[in-house]
């Protein structure tokens, strides 16, 4: 006979516990002490077991009926259901020890390792003041595009358009990394590719213009501040490598014999190791400054403490100080003078970009002219150098492109 709520409600403990069956297999086990628990018994595989539904009145006999039911389901699809909540409940508690900033910083960890300090200190900075906020505690398998969405919207409203496409990549790269290591099965960042404002080109500010150019090497070979600094200017228009690439140039990396830089492929932005030939003017450069920063580790050390690189600011400063806006020049606009007038002049445009060190679509291609491009590379750069110098002069200036 199937039981009712009052007969539940009125039952009465007995010096030894006993049943009262429901059916089906449920029943109401009473304990001497006067608790009540749902129990049911089943079979499965040949073994009898005994589910524990929960305590009366927690749960009610309605609900346990309900239970009772899940169960039988599952025991029919053969499925034990002591085995299946304890796999639940393991799921629930890995779900909570996996959440999204956990996961994100053990990622970090790892990217930390091949990655420069620079380009490591500002993907974490964006983690930490875009996204863990509101997302850090959550697990990130339960994270979905429109809760990414929300948190990315939040960086767009103070208009921080480009952090937010940076924020949402980082993001991207830390599901699928969780979907590697089997704790999250999609990437959400994945279906916003289109949701954010559209970044706005980003010009990089630079000097063009040949006469202007030239006024340019005028006014760094009369430049009154520091000698390590006058030289990193030079340096950087002869060179037209990255600023960071420069700052953190070690007299290590100087091939005098080969007349080289050989920069690291941690340091690259590419993590791909980048020769840089040097021309005449450049070697000049160094042979200036090695009397003075000689002993140190770096090429350019700070102003402050040789066992620091030089501030990222150290040049964008000294432009300010001869006199050339913002708005003109940037440290990173030598790229941009370098690889227009050299385009300009008509010299290839594979070899320009391999010397600027540009990612390229093809791997093999890459490999390919880094050993067997170097000697073009090589004319070009010195053909680069004689060039600013002429513009220096304002006498008439040599074509780029006569590199044979």
């Amino acid at each position: 006979m199937k039981l009712t709520d009052s007969a539940v409600r009125n039952t009465k403990s007995k010096e030894k516990p006993y049943r009262k069956a429901d059916g089906a297999g449920m029943y109401l086990l009473v304990h001497p002490n006067g608790g009540k628990y749902w129990r049911l018994d089943y079979n499965i595989y040949g073994k009898r077991k005994t589910y524990s539904i929960g305590t009366y009145p927690d749960i009610s006999l309605k609900q346990a009926r309900i239970e009772r039911d899940k169960v039988k389901r599952l025991i029919k699809d053969g499925i034990d259901p002591v085995q299946h909540r304890q796999l639940t409940k393991a799921t629930k508690r890995e779900s909570f020890e996996n959440t999204f900033e956990n996961v994100a910083l053990e990622w970090l960890v790892k990217q930390k390792k091949v990655w420069t300090a620079y380009h490591a200190k500002t993907v974490e900075q964006r983690l930490r003041k875009n996204l863990l906020p509101w997302l850090g505690n959550r697990p990130i398998s339960e994270i979905n595009p429109p809760e990414l969405l929300m948190v990315l919207r939040r960086i767009e409203a103070r208009g921080a358009v480009e952090s937010a496409h940076r924020s949402r990549t980082i993001a991207g790269q830390v599901f699928r990394y969780g979907i590697a290591c089997g704790l999250c099965d999609r990437d959400p960042a994945a279906d916003l590719r289109d949701a954010l404002q559209p970044r706005k080109p980003k010009k990089m500010v630079a000097i063009t213009d040949p006469v202007k150019v030239g006024g340019l090497m005028r006014a760094i070979d009369g430049y009154q501040g520091d000698l390590i600094t006058r030289c990193a200017l030079k340096f950087s228009a002869l060179t037209f490598c990255r600023p960071g690439e420069i700052r953190h140039a070690e007299w290590s990396e100087i091939i005098w014999a080969k007349e080289e830089w050989v920069i690291p492929a941690e340091k690259m932005k590419m993590k791909r190791e980048h020769v840089v030939p040097l021309a005449g003017q450049a070697i000049k450069v160094l042979q200036e400054l090695h009397p003075l920063t000689g002993r140190s580790k770096y090429v350019f050390p700070s102003l402050r403490s040789p066992t620091r690189c030089m501030s990222e600011n150290t040049v964008n400063a000294a432009l300010r100080r001869m006199g050339i806006p913002k708005t003109e020049m940037v440290a990173h606009g030598f790229r941009s003078t370098a690889s227009t007038l050299l385009h300009e002049a008509g010299l290839e445009h594979d070899i320009i970009e391999l010397q600027l060190a540009h990612a390229r679509q093809n791997r093999v291609a890459h490999v390919y002219d880094r050993s067997q491009r170097l000697p073009e590379r090589r004319k070009m750069m010195q053909s680069w150098a004689d060039c600013l110098d002429e513009l220096k002069i304002g006498d008439k200036v040599v074509p780029l492109n006569d590199t044979a």
